[in-house]
């Protein structure tokens, strides 16, 4: 099993109770994906996994910040799929799936850059302690 798989089964097995927390992790484990894809087209190095600067850059994936990867269309660009995954039904029901804004403040884009940078932070922990308990190096 290579520390790609043991990442991404780390991420899946770890439960989630609200709606965001599970987006969030939908997100964490979209971005394992787009990893293990670098990894074999060989943009990336597995040794490198134990390097949080170079994980995080990978998974902007050329990127300044999230804001620009979400901007960018890396991620989902429809605002009813982005509501869909990180609302409970009843914020669902308020935002008509995504029709209406968020908040007063943001857009739903900005709504995914948040819980992409979550996720982000999700997959570098979950590196940090698969790495301390020996299971990847």
């Amino acid at each position: 099993m290579t520390n790609i798989e043991k990442l991404y089964q780390s991420i899946e097995s770890e439960k989630q109770r609200s709606a965001w927390d599970k987006g969030v992790s939908a997100y964490a484990l979209e971005l394992v994906e787009q990893l293990g894809e670098q990894i074999n087209d060989g943009y990336f190095e597995e040794l490198d996994l134990t390097e949080s600067k170079k994980v995080r850059a990978a998974l902007l994936n050329g990127a300044a910040d999230w804001s620009q990867y979400s901007w960018g269309g890396c991620s989902l660009i429809y605002d009813s799929d982005i509501a869909e995954r990180l609302c409970c039904p009843s914020e669902l029901k308020k935002t008509r799936n995504g029709e209406r804004r968020p908040n007063s403040r943001e857009e739903w884009l900005d709504v995914q850059a948040r819980a992409l940078r979550q996720a982000a932070n999700r997959v570098c922990r979950h590196i940090r302690s698969l790495e301390r308990s020996g299971v990847i190096s």
